[in-house]
């Protein structure tokens, strides 16, 4: 069992940054790949970002590659998302997800939600503009 806790969520006027974390339990955290999704109202949950369980490699979604950074530090069992030139239309909840342990690297290059087992609750982002 994992259990993820997300922080960081919050009000932001356009161009700005936040940095959302997702604090897990367990010690099996350096087994998990860890994703964030988002998810505004009526419409589906979207991937944003994925992190391998070794930590070295990324995967982002064309709308925030270059502007958002995953990062993870597993002694702290903890996975960020840094957000930097935020845009009104990254208005969502972000989620955080574990998926393992040990995923194939194939099924985390999919950039889907297969295998993300473990959900955090969510928090929200709103971008002003």
């Amino acid at each position: 069992q994992v259990q993820l806790v997300e922080s960081g969520g919050g009000l932001v006027q356009a161009g700005g940054s936040l940095r959302l974390s997702c604090a897990a339990s367990g010690r099996t955290f350096s087994s998990y790949a860890m994703g964030w999704f988002r998810q505004a109202p009526g419409k589906e949950r979207e991937f944003v970002a994925a992190i391998h369980w070794t930590g070295g490699s990324t995967y982002y979604a064309d709308s925030v590659k270059g502007r958002f950074t995953i990062s993870r530090d597993n002694a702290v069992t903890t996975v960020y998302l840094q957000m930097n030139s935020l845009k009104p239309e990254d208005t969502d909840v972000y989620y955080c997800a574990a998926n393992g342990p040990f995923p194939l690297t194939s099924q985390i290059n999919t950039r889907g939600e297969v295998g993300y087992d473990y959900w955090g609750q969510g928090t929200q982002v709103t971008v002003s503009s």
